[in-house]
């Protein structure tokens, strides 16, 4: 999803929607619907960002059990969150956040990734790692 005629990056909004019919085509509109599912994908890239910055797995597993010892919170407060962490995150790391998501869409937006994205939707279907 490149910037707009005008050169303006998209909006949140217009991303969240190009994302929503991404995965329609690579999943079918019943594939990717499950918010379980859908927040298990998001840990894993949590984690493999955390992992990419130097976090450790017992780091993980501590924050992990700290997390799990409070009472869940709502799912609105909680995107917002992620998103002042993230922009946090990424503005401490010396990362263009915007440029990073418009640069992985455009990377995974190809026939062969779909394919294969696709195909580790379904072993990780098979072992267990996503709702089924």
């Amino acid at each position: 999803m490149r910037a707009n005629s005008k050169g303006a990056a998209p909006s949140i909004a217009a991303f969240q929607t190009k994302v929503c019919g991404w995965m329609d085509a690579v999943f079918g509109e019943d594939g990717a619907t499950d918010p379980k599912e859908r927040a298990l994908r998001f840990l894993e890239e949590a984690i493999e960002l955390a992992q990419a910055i130097g976090v450790k797995r017992q780091d993980v597993e501590r924050v992990c059990d700290y997390v799990c010892s409070r009472p869940a919170g709502e799912p609105v407060q909680e995107v917002g969150g992620v998103m002042i962490t993230l922009a946090a995150l990424c503005q401490k790391s010396d990362i263009d956040l915007q440029h990073a998501a418009l640069s992985e869409f455009e990377r995974v937006d190809t026939a062969l990734l779909r394919n294969h994205i696709r195909s580790n939707q379904l072993n990780k279907r098979a072992a267990g790692l996503v709702a089924s």
